[in-house]
């Protein structure tokens, strides 16, 4: 829905709603203030941060801070306020992954995602013949797996907040109700996925529109306001009963989806160890299975600490070289070892074994390539792209490093009817068929293979970052496939070259992923000169220009105590501190 009103108008009547909530009161006025000042891609902050994907999530979650809630508490709102202003990832219909440190040092995960419907089976996706049905696994109800956000962020309020929970469920309800102002970007996106929005949907949404979308239009959401009213005065049984759970298991009766309501009531998030590692004298804090981001990256980081990376240079020939070895060796295990912990005995202390990962990267020479084709997976030891990510931190030192995502752009682009809401693609992050590429080219084995009550194997990669018994930075990105290799540069542009936050996030990338056997660049990156091309591919690389890859959100704590946020400038991605 869209109003035709002057910048002006738009901007004065949001205020002047704003200022009238009586859920904030004068706190409002003090907040905009506060922000307003300091509100960028680079921030500073001595009382808290927030970075996310969009201005107005960043926003909330900083006034959830200043009106006494801890870095949970802002998680929870930050979350819920990125389902409505950032649909093309944020969401309550899909899942994620995130990463926490507690003020007295504890730390843990939480597994928010997605699962397989009970009626899910192997072959669900292939034909006949045993071929994969294109595209049924990430269009449309049945490439829906029951989503875990809710639940998840519930779980993490109940386990460590502070505040009420209607108080920090209600910004993203009033931010629902009352619009909010389209960006650029938003604007490109919806006109880019309108057939799409009306393909897989058999009512009008509040993302279909007439005419094109431009900036400045106002998105009103009244079906998502409704819903999240819902799991305000209900918790998680707002969402995975009633009058909600009833409309999305209508939409899968009408859709030929097969989530049920056993499947939405029986869905429970997982508080998880971490996974740690040392590199440079750091302790890298991250996701284990079912995120295959957190063990490659712990892995590819052991690879590289033999190397002087700074010495190398920053996206030298020798470097792109060094990592695009290690991108593939990592990826090809991916394919074969990695699944759902649950289900498959993932062999984690295997894999990062020091003698296993000195003999990975016993092939790779500076002289020439290793084609994926002579590499495969490792030789076990005997035992003995569309996603968002957001970082919070609050005057306590509590901190959070959360990835939460639909997979791909919009989900299965399907909106729940009469709850406004997207529905996740995730299902198509199984393997369908043993070496059949997924929306993102990554290929699985049996690992991977889908199962009732199943979790998907996931490349998200929450980070946190310590030195000393200290937090130092948390990091994270969206991107697919590509999560993983970009949060391993930006971890190295933070360590290894010494880079403030904003550089480090916005500096260029790459990527590799062992198939397809291509060294991925985006179109922007100065660094890939003609002649480095030219070298790279007469070593036997293959080279390709590519569109920006990732969006990294992070924040470092500086030397005397302040924290600095730097957010993307591939998006409208905001960093606030206060």
């Amino acid at each position: 829905m869209i109003t035709n009103l002057s910048p002006q108008k738009i901007k004065i009547s949001l205020l002047v709603v704003f200022l009238f909530f009586d859920f904030f009161c004068c706190d409002v006025f003090i907040f905009a203030q506060n922000i307003e000042k300091n509100t960028t891609k680079l921030a500073y902050g001595k009382k808290g941060m927030v970075v996310s994907a969009h201005p107005e999530a960043s926003k909330i979650g900083i006034k959830i801070l200043q009106l006494g809630g801890n870095a949970f508490d802002a998680t929870v709102a930050t979350e819920f306020a990125l389902a409505v202003c950032f649909p093309i990832a944020g969401n309550i219909g899909g899942g994620g992954l995130l990463v926490f440190r507690q003020k007295n040092g504890e730390i843990g995960t939480l597994d928010y995602r997605e699962k397989a419907p009970a009626l899910a089976h192997k072959n669900m996706y292939l034909d006949e013949k045993g071929e994969i049905i294109k595209d049924k696994s990430q269009d449309g109800a049945l490439a829906v797996g029951v989503p875990g956000t809710v639940a998840g962020m519930y779980a993490l309020h109940q386990q460590f907040g502070k505040l009420e929970w209607k108080k920090i469920v209600q910004p993203a309800i009033d931010l629902a109700k009352n619009g909010l102002i389209v960006t650029e970007k938003e604007a490109n996106k919806f006109n880019e996925n309108q057939d799409a929005f009306k393909k897989f949907n058999i009512h009008i949404s509040a993302f279909i529109n007439d005419k094109k979308w431009k900036k400045g239009d106002i998105l009103i959401q009244p079906a998502l306001a409704f819903t999240l009213e819902k799991i305000r005065d209900n918790g998680k049984k707002g969402f995975y009963e009633g009058e909600i759970a009833a409309l999305i298991v209508e939409e899968m009766k009408k859709q030929k989806g097969i989530i049920t309501f056993d499947d939405l009531k029986n869905y429970t998030p997982t508080f998880r160890r971490p996974l740690l590692s040392k590199y440079r004298g750091k302790t890298i804090i991250t996701m284990p299975p079912p995120s295959a981001g957190g063990l490659l990256l712990t892995q590819m980081l052991q690879m590289l600490q033999p190397f002087d990376l700074k010495n190398l240079g920053f996206q030298s020939e020798k470097y792109i070289q060094l990592l695009t070895e290690v991108e593939r060796r990592a990826y090809a295990d991916r394919a074969k070892y990695l699944g759902d912990s649950d289900f498959f005995p993932v062999p984690i202390d295997q894999l990062l074994h020091p003698k296993y990962i000195r003999e990975r990267m016993k092939s790779f020479s500076f002289e020439k390539a290793t084609p994926s084709k002579d590499i495969q997976e490792g030789k076990l030891l005997p035992i003995s792209e569309e996603t968002t990510h957001y970082c919070v931190i609050d005057e306590d030192g509590n901190a959070i490093s959360a990835t939460t995502t639909l997979n791909g752009a919009y989900g299965s682009k399907v909106v729940v009817t009469g709850a406004g809401f997207f529905l996740n693609n995730e299902m198509d992050d199984f393997s369908g068929k043993p070496n059949a590429p997924n929306l993102y080219g990554l290929i699985g084995s049996e690992a991977n293979s889908i199962a009732p009550n199943k979790k998907m194997l996931s490349s998200m990669t929450p980070v946190i970052v310590e030195e000393k018994g200290k937090i130092s930075f948390l990091v994270g990105t969206p991107g697919g496939s590509t999560i993983t290799t970009s949060v391993l540069q930006t971890i190295i542009n933070v360590i290894d070259f010494e880079m403030n936050m904003a550089d480090a996030v916005a500096s260029p990338r790459f990527h590799h992923q062992y198939l397809p056997d291509e060294i991925q660049y985006e179109e922007t990156n100065l660094n890939f000169t003609e002649k480095l091309v030219k070298n790279l591919e007469k070593k036997g690389y293959f080279l390709k220009k590519r569109i920006p890859i990732g969006r990294v959100q992070g924040i470092k704590i500086m030397p005397d105590g302040r924290y600095e946020g730097g957010a993307d400038t591939r998006g409208d991605d905001t960093a606030i501190g206060f």
